[in-house]
């Protein structure tokens, strides 16, 4: 047996459950910090309350909104918006990064114009966009699959790309088809890297449909903080902006949380 100096017991090790528990109280502390700020600058009238309204207004204007079910209205034309526009540039994105990844003559004629594009800020696309799609939905769908698709495609290249060369050599060996070979090697081995891209993409089209809804649309979180600014409701303003930085965070922490365990494999 282990002695201890001076007769005394082993240290005991926190448990995963004290450390989960400290790690939450942590992360309370900059946020509490920060609407302690808000509230106190608001009290000592530093900005007027036509400039900063103070946390206690916003909070009073989220419960409203919520008891009124606005809340819910634009928070869910949001979501709908991001899950369907997301799952399209997505998909489409997997597509052609493993496209241009598997087909040298695909990755010469497309790579170019896709890295030049990469660099235009989808923002910009949005005044082109609503000219040919107006402002419904197809305009809003088409925001969230562009700023997904980028991302996705660049994922999906480098995870294949990152496939060491041997593995497929022993597929030709084995005279694998083309099926086999993505469901045996190229999905297994990708499954990090698509999964990373997934998430970027996620949080890229989270951000950029928010804003395209403050510059074009009928409902959203987007329009709701909009309508808010062009009424003076500063209120209304802040309680958005803390539901899309809450969804926001939510989202990254979800997808960080599937990208853990579905890669807890190769730490195995």
């Amino acid at each position: 047996m282990a002695s201890w100096p001076l007769g005394g017991q082993p240290p005991v090790r926190p448990s995963s459950s004290l450390r989960l528990d400290r790690l939450s109280v942590d992360a309370l502390v900059a946020p509490l910090l920060l609407i302690g700020l808000w509230q106190l600058l608001c009290l000592t009238g530093v900005f007027p309350p036509q400039v900063l309204v103070a946390p206690s207004a916003v909070a009073r204007t989220l419960q409203e909104m919520a008891l009124t079910g606005e809340l819910q209205r634009h928070l869910g034309d949001s979501l709908r918006r991001l899950l369907l526009g997301f799952a399209i540039g997505a998909f489409a994105g997997m597509a052609f990064g493993a496209t241009i990844a598997l087909s040298r003559l695909a990755e010469a004629v497309l790579s170019p114009l896709f890295l030049a594009l990469w660099q235009v800020p989808v923002i910009a696309f949005v005044p082109i966009m609503v000219m040919f799609l107006g402002i419904d939905e197809p305009f809003k769908l088409a925001v969230v699959a562009i700023a997904a698709f980028f991302p996705m495609a660049l994922a999906t290249f480098d995870g294949i790309r990152g496939v060491p060369k041997s593995w497929f050599e022993v597929a030709k060996v084995y005279r694998l088809s083309l099926l086999r070979l993505i469901r045996h090697i190229l999905l297994p081995a990708t499954v990090p890297a698509v999964l990373t891209g997934l998430r970027i993409s996620l949080t890229r089209a989270w951000v950029v449909l928010v804003a395209a809804e403050l510059l074009a649309a009928d409902s959203g979180l987007g329009q709701m903080m909009e309508m808010g600014r062009q009424l003076f409701q500063i209120d209304v303003v802040l309680a958005g902006v803390i539901v899309t930085g809450l969804v926001g965070f939510f989202l990254d922490r979800g997808a960080r949380w599937v990208e853990s365990h579905a890669t807890r494999w190769k730490s195995a």
